[in-house]
Parts: structure tokens; C-alpha cells; sequence
């Protein structure tokens, strides 16, 4: 590791004391460890859980005055290992990164020592960008890509043409830029576009972002909610790149001033996967999003969920009710979808007519009619409802109401005998009630169709391959409301390859479900306000999101401060004018 043999600007006991990432017992507790083991601090406190691996790097490029990486796949470019060659560079404790122009990024145990940059500088025939890097992990990366003197070129091309397959593929007419083409053509672009969607889809990425930069392009993939670095080519290849992409998404190459959306169906990694493309223009070039489509990814089973016994019992019975308006409500992004199939999933038979209006529709379910909003033609929301209630329907899903017109439309249609599914936009349970009544539906027509509310977050869960105890703060504990659990140990993740040094893996939905009672309906006609009906709820043994939430993190399967952070706002309802609610 780095820092043996030069004196960094601070000691990294010092740093760590003063962001507060250690006590100082702690850290004299691993000093005494040091000089029984001689390893270094860092190592062992990484080893005893006290700091993450990503928490040490960056302690000590701040120390050393330098910038600090994390290594994980896709952020080296294998084939610039050739120019130091793997024995040279376990020598020197080095790995290549990735070259732009003639700037060589390279990873290393010691990025002040003056006498390994002058030699990559021989070596390479470049100008050297230092990077510091655990010596463990630049180790082990060397192996990686020396294993067995890898082809790397030939392992990408044979991704290409047998892992990664675009289905239904469509001839391209205009050609704008023929040299553009001819960067688009070669193996090099589709290896590097086929092998960035083939690492999302194998870790299970939501999203892909391909982002232009002054100095290169930004590749990074969404995982558990978290943006991270995949990958990042050279500048010059962007327009190459974005074309590529926007070619198997049956996009128009030729224009780059205005946003377009594409469609791609892939065959990767044995199974068929969806991907959406989105793209704008920016100041520097077009930046591409790419939606994640995995049938793989999709949990319909409730018990699948992270819902609590008594929790999935109500809501179950919400659902078992032969009509009324079911609402999902939670920021974009946490699993309102997921959970409206599940519940689709529940209630689907051949004996029901079931109908959804999605925008857009993100996974096929058997036995299910499913619509997709088109506004370009006309077909919004509300006008496929009106259209849906004359198909006989039994069950109806809305993708999300956004207008007084959808909203109305699905509350008549719960009120006449149809069972509405539907997602809505608030902080918590209580939020949905002000929400629809700011809309312009009235008191009484809302506490006669609603059946109940759930509001739900994700929170990452924590890596099984590095958990570890802890102790919170106990200004954390004060926060969750259990400050009598001081001295008791919770768990969080310290940070290995299979978390990408996140320390966290996978995520678990937290669920707040309120079932609207015969004493909620008499608040709801009477138009109470969002604390009111909070009130009355728990009086009734409601339990709020961040209540669930610290059950799941008394449990071990979050850390307490992964818990506060996704229900940082669960408190913050909305509440309109109670004269204005009155006078509708």
C-alpha cells in the first residue's frame, strides 16, 4: 500500500479522527493491533470493519495531496496493461488506467515516487497522471488481466458476436458523416458499446449513462439507486459511441439538436432484456441514457418484497376488495411499479378482465392488457381510461395520476364497481389524501372510493460478504426514536469487490400501508388535514416509514443511517387549505 516510503502531508489516524470516521479509542485500539502485527493502520482498520476500502483511499490521497480510485471492472482499459507489460507493473506496483491522447492515467501504490513515473514515462512514451490505489487491489487487477496472457482484443470481439445480440435490427438510410461511419463500423465502438451494456446487465444495473466531457466520455451505470463509474474512453470517440447506440435503438443519427427516445431488444447473457434509450443535447454533445429492462430484475411476488407479515396482510386485503382505489405513493424511483405488478400478479386470473395505461409500459405480464401512453397521438392518461371503462373491465392499473382529469376518471371508476390500481407522487400514506383533494376531488366522493394508501422507499441492504458490527451515534439513535439502544451493535458493510466497496448490495423496499378505516373515511368526507389523518392512523397502529425502517435495520438487513437517509422526509406532508378543500 501506499506511503512507505515518503511522508504524507497528514497522518491518517489524524484525518480519520477529524471527519469522524473513527473514535478515538478506536483508533488506538488498531494502533495497539499495529504493533503486533506490523501491518499497516489502514489495512487493519479496513480489516476490523471500522472504515471502508473507498473511506482508506481517500484518507490518504487526501494526505498525500494526490486523487484517489476505488479499482472495479470497467474502469481499466485491459489493453493499455501491453504498454508496461503485467511483471513491470506488479514491480512497480502499477496499473494502466486508460490513455487519452498522450496522457497515460495510471493507478498507484506510491503516486509521489518520482523514480516509478519516470520510468512509465520510458516505458509508454507518455506524460503519466498518477492515481493512488490500494497495492492489494492493483495486485490483483495485474493477475486479472495477465491471467493466461489474455487476448483481450479477441475476448472482446467474441462478446460481441456471441453475448451480446440486437434483435430485429433495421437498416439505417441516412449517413450523414461517412467518416463517423466508418468509427461506428469498426469492432473497436460496438466491442466498447457491447461490453458497457453486458457489464450493467450481468451487475444488474437500472440504468446507463453516457455522458460527453471536456476531456472524455463518461460512462457510468446505476446500481441499488447509486451512480458508478463504468468506464471512461477518450473524448474523441463520444460522437462514435452515441451513434452506435442510437443506430440499435433505431434512432436518428443525423439529427443531434433535439431529444429522441429509441427501443433496443437485446439477447445478452442468455436471456432477452429491454433496453430504453433517451437522448439530449448538451453544450458538449448529446448524452444518452439507456433504461434497463430486465425480466430477471423483476420481483412480482409479494413475499418477494420486504413487506412485513401484518403489513402484506393489509394490504392484501385492500386489494381483495371488489372495487374501490388502491394508490402506491413514494418518489420516483422507489419500486411504485414493482409494486402495482406484484399486485396485478396477485389478482390476475383467467376469470377477470384486467387492463393497464402505462407510460411507458416497462415489463409484459401474461393475461394482462397493457396500454402505453402516446401523447404525440392524443392518448393520455384519461382519455385511454375513458376508453378502458367501456372494455368491461374488472381491475384497472394507471401508470401514475398527474391531473385533476385522470384523477377524476379513477375515481368514478372505483366508485362504479371497478377495482383501481395506482401510483401517485407523495412523501407518505396521509399525502395522498391532500394530494387528490388539491386536485379538485371532492371530500366525499374520495373517502367513498379509497381503499387504502401504501407509501414505500428502497433501502440498499447490507453486503453479506463484508457485513460487520457497529456501534451509531447517538445522535443517529435520537433520530430513529430508539436512544435506548445505546451500546447495542447494528450492522453496515465494509466494502469488497462483490459491493463494488459500497458495502452495500441489493435493496429492500420499506412499506408504510394505511387501509382506510370507517374512522378514516368521517375524517377524509370532512377534509382533515395530512397530520390529522396521520393522527387518527396511528391511533389505529399505523406505523410510519421510518418506524418500518428501523425494525428492518434492528433486523440486520440495513445499516440505521441507510434507514434515516431514505426516509429523511417521511414526515413532510402536504397539506392544502382546509377552506379550499371545504369550499370544493
Amino acid at each position: 500500500m501506499s506511503g512507505r516510503s515518503f511522508s504524507p502531508k497528514a497522518r491518517i489516524g489524524d484525518l480519520l479522527l477529524r471527519d469522524q470516521s473513527v473514535t478515538q479509542e478506536q483508533l488506538q485500539d488498531a494502533l495497539s493491533k499495529q504493533k503486533s502485527s506490523g501491518k499497516l493502520l489502514g489495512e487493519i482498520m479496513v480489516e476490523t470493519g471500522l472504515i471502508t476500502a473507498d473511506q482508506l483511499v481517500h484518507t490518504l490521497a487526501e494526505s498525500l495531496g494526490v486523487r484517489g480510485v476505488q479499482l472495479r471492472h470497467g474502469l481499466a482499459d485491459p489493453t493499455t496493461l501491453k504498454l508496461v507489460g503485467p511483471d513491470e507493473a506488479a514491480r512497480l506496483r502499477v496499473l494502466p488506467l486508460f490513455k487519452v491522447h498522450d496522457t497515460l492515467t495510471v493507478a498507484m501504490a506510491e503516486p509521489q515516487s518520482l523514480p516509478t513515473i519516470d520510468r512509465l514515462r520510458q516505458l509508454t512514451g507518455c506524460k503519466v497522471r498518477p492515481v493512488l490505489a490500494l497495492d492489494s487491489e492493483i495486485q490483483d487487477y495485474i493477475k486479472r488481466y495477465a491471467a493466461e496472457d489474455v487476448d483481450v482484443d479477441a475476448f472482446l470481439t467474441s462478446l460481441a458476436e456471441t453475448d451480446v445480440e440486437v434483435v430485429e435490427t433495421e437498416e439505417v438510410d441516412n449517413e450523414s458523416d461517412a467518416s463517423l461511419d466508418r468509427m461506428v463500423e469498426g469492432s473497436p465502438i460496438v466491442n466498447l458499446v457491447n461490453v458497457a451494456l453486458l457489464t450493467a446487465i450481468k451487475d444488474g444495473a437500472s440504468d446507463v449513462h453516457i455522458e460527453p466531457d471536456k476531456k472524455s466520455t463518461r460512462i457510468r451505470y446505476r446500481i441499488d439507486g447509486v451512480l458508478r463509474d463504468l468506464m471512461q474512453p477518450p473524448a474523441g470517440m463520444h460522437a462514435a459511441i452515441v451513434s452506435r447506440v442510437k443506430v440499435i435503438g433505431k434512432m436518428d443519427i443525423a439529427e443531434k439538436r433535439l431529444p429522441q427516445e429509441g427501443r433496443v431488444r437485446l439477447f445478452a447473457d442468455g436471456r432477452d432484456i429491454d433496453l430504453r434509450v433517451s437522448s439530449l443535447p448538451t453544450l458538449l454533445g448529446e448524452k444518452l441514457v439507456v433504461r434497463v429492462l430486465d425480466k430477471r430484475n423483476l420481483r412480482v411476488r409479494m413475499e418477494d418484497l420486504g413487506f412485513r407479515e401484518d403489513a402484506l396482510d393489509t394490504f392484501k386485503e385492500m386489494l381483495h376488495e371488489p372495487h374501490g382505489l388502491v394508490l402506491v405513493t413514494g418518489p420516483t424511483g422507489s419500486g411504485k411499479t414493482t409494486t402495482l405488478y406484484s399486485g396485478l400478479d396477485l389478482l390476475r386470473s383467467p376469470e377477470r378482465n384486467m387492463v393497464t395505461v402505462e407510460d411507458p409500459v416497462e415489463y409484459q405480464l401474461d393475461l394482462i392488457n397493457q396500454i402505453q401512453v402516446n401523447d404525440s397521438i392524443g392518448l393520455g392518461f384519461a382519455k385511454a381510461l375513458r376508453s378502458i371503462l367501456r372494455q368491461d373491465p374488472d381491475v384497472i392499473m394507471i401508470g401514475e395520476i398527474r391531473d385533476e382529469e385522470t384523477a377524476r376518471v379513477a375515481v368514478q371508476a372505483a366508485l362504479t364497481g371497478h377495482l383501481v390500481l395506482a401510483t401517485l407522487h407523495t412523501n407518505d400514506a396521509p399525502g395522498a389524501v391532500a394530494r387528490l383533494l388539491d386536485m379538485g376531488i371532492e371530500p366525499y366522493l374520495l373517502s367513498s372510493a379509497l381503499n387504502g394508501v401504501v407509501a414505500q422507499r428502497l433501502a440498499r441492504n447490507v453486503c453479506p460478504h463484508c457485513m460487520a458490527k457497529y456501534y451509531p451515534s447517538e445522535d443517529a439513535l435520537r433520530d430513529a426514536d430508539i436512544p435506548d439502544k445505546v451500546g447495542r451493535p447494528f450492522v453496515r458493510g465494509t466494502g469488497c469487490t462483490k459491493c463494488h466497496n459500497s458495502g452495500m448490495l441489493g435493496r429492500i423496499g420499506i412499506y408504510e400501508v394505511m387501509q382506510v378505516t370507517s374512522e378514516l373515511r368521517r375524517d377524509i368526507h370532512r377534509a382533515a388535514a395530512s397530520h390529522e389523518l396521520r393522527t387518527a392512523w396511528q391511533k389505529q397502529g399505523g406505523r410510519t416509514l421510518r418506524q418500518e425502517g428501523v425494525s428492518i435495520a434492528l433486523n440486520g438487513k440495513c445499516s440505521l443511517e441507510e434507514i434515516l437517509r431514505v426516509t429523511h422526509n417521511d414526515d413532510v406532508t402536504e397539506e392544502p387549505t382546509v377552506e379550499l378543500r371545504r369550499s370544493a
